[in-house]
């Protein structure tokens, strides 16, 4: 529920509006039902869908959409194996919250906050050697 919630807010940047895509897809599909003539009606999902996209932070529209997916892969043997493919793969965006936070002493060098950093480089001089007997950098002679 929290993932349709964070997708549909806009959370994961471009693979979480790709994820959201390929969920509106998968929903879009026909709803197949197996054959079963006599079997119940259900949501295919797609309303519960808009309604969650015009409001991704109201947990109850993210609830109805996550039951109604629910339902639809119970009745709809295709759809529950496309939904657990995009499921597996939705979750591997690894959408959580990042918290950075720093805290006391003395920073002499860059701070770079943020999550899932590569290739980066800093050509920054050393900090000066601090004496611990005085806490403080030696004077040059």
């Amino acid at each position: 529920m929290a993932l349709l919630a964070a997708l549909a807010g806009g959370a994961g940047g471009e693979a979480g509006r790709e994820a959201w895509a390929a969920l509106s897809s998968l929903i879009r599909r026909p709803f197949r039902r197996g054959g079963n003539a006599g079997a119940p009606t259900a949501s295919s999902g797609e309303a519960e869908l808009v309604r969650l996209a015009e409001s991704p932070d109201d947990t109850a529209r993210a609830h109805a959409l996550s039951t109604a997916l629910a339902v639809r892969a119970a009745l709809d043997t295709e759809f529950q194996a496309g939904l657990r493919r995009w499921s597996e793969l939705a979750e591997s965006l690894d959408s959580g919250d990042i918290h950075n936070e720093i805290t006391g002493g003395s920073f002499t060098g860059p701070v770079l906050q943020g999550r899932d950093f590569s290739g980066i480089t800093f050509t920054t001089q050393p900090p000066p050697m601090i004496d611990p007997e005085q806490d403080t950098p030696p004077t040059s002679a």
